[in-house]
């Protein structure tokens, strides 16, 4: 079956406006919910997407949306939140609590199909033995989709997400324009970063595919790095080297504490400290029938990093510098 008409739930956030973009190119009609119309500004103009105001945690809001798409996609997450058990209260209402509500909205509307984002590193049961707050509560909201009752999910499992607007790899890159070094816990552990137009196309491509119903995959790229590496990488797109230093666990758990707790946004915590005490790597290659030719970070480097400069001059020049 073909579907036409698609909820993109999180569709304002990183992935989700490259998702968007790439089922509006399809020619899909695209409903993209937020709680702000201008947090999505820039899908306004692509053809054939609609932004609506609408919040998503509110029963009537999702029933209102989903009874007018034949699919929905569901690509809320959240990286941090305050300590909790088994998981916090915000990981509860965005990773545990939507799926629920979002699969119980499409078997009331008569939605059979689901496409729900997860993360690597989640597996069945996850939500009694993950390491960490973040793995448990993803685990729990992939059950929440597997026993609803709709026929018609796909789970996806991305690694790390890049591309040149993602909160990753520019993080470490803005840190090594201030900081002369870099002390990283968990410098040995290892990902195998995704990019995140290959993450779209899979989304895209699974979406009419049969032979995704039912099934979890994971999505990752062709490498794997160390942390470490992946600083190291950062660090040139930033223009600048610093040297590594690897924290042993204690400085480094007590380095996790002080981030938590620093003001302003959060930059790393102590349960995305236990997150990184598991490998992000996938157990085998991408599966065939996602259709997707994955990118590799190195090859994609020199682009990003003349783009980048390319930007960095016109403000420049804008500035008269």
């Amino acid at each position: 079956m073909r579907h036409s008409r698609v909820l993109v739930i999180g569709g304002s956030g990183f992935i989700g406006g490259h998702l968007v973009a790439e089922l509006a190119a399809r020619g899909k009609q695209v409903v993209v919910p937020t709680r702000n119309r201008m947090a999505a500004r820039r899908l306004l103009s692509l053809p054939t997407v609609e932004v609506v105001e609408a919040d998503v945690h509110r029963d009537h809001d999702l029933a209102t949306l989903a009874v007018k798409a034949d699919a929905v996609v569901n690509l809320v997450g959240m990286l941090h939140d305050r300590r909790g058990k088994p998981w916090g209260p915000g990981f509860d209402r965005a990773h545990v609590q939507l799926p629920r509500r979002v699969a119980a909205a499409c078997v009331a509307a008569g939605v059979n199909r689901l496409l729900h984002m997860s993360a690597l590193g989640v597996t069945e049961g996850g939500e009694e033995t993950a390491p960490s707050m973040y793995l448990r509560s993803k685990a729990a909201g992939e059950r929440a989709v597997r026993e609803s009752g709709l026929g018609g999910w796909t789970i996806m499992r991305p690694s790390v997400v890049f591309g040149p607007d993602d909160r990753f790899l520019n993080l470490f890159a803005g840190l090594q324009k201030w900081l002369p070094v870099m002390a990283v816990g968990r410098a040995g552990a290892k990902f195998q970063p995704v990019f995140v137009g290959d993450v779209a196309r899979a989304f895209a491509n699974a979406l009419d595919e049969p032979a995704t119903l039912g099934r979890c995959y994971e999505l990752a790229g062709p490498d794997v790095y160390t942390l470490r590496e992946l600083v190291k990488l950062a660090g040139g797109l930033a223009g600048v080297q610093r040297p590594v230093i690897g924290l042993n666990d204690f400085l480094g758990r007590a380095q996790a504490l002080f981030l938590e707790f620093a003001p302003g946004p959060t930059l790393m915590s102590r349960d995305n400290y236990d997150s990184m005490s598991i490998d992000n790597v996938a157990s085998g290659p991408v599966a065939p029938e996602l259709g997707v030719r994955l990118t590799a970070l190195a090859a994609l480097m020199p682009r990003w990093t003349a783009d980048r400069n390319a930007r960095i001059g016109v403000t420049r020049t804008r500035a008269h510098r």
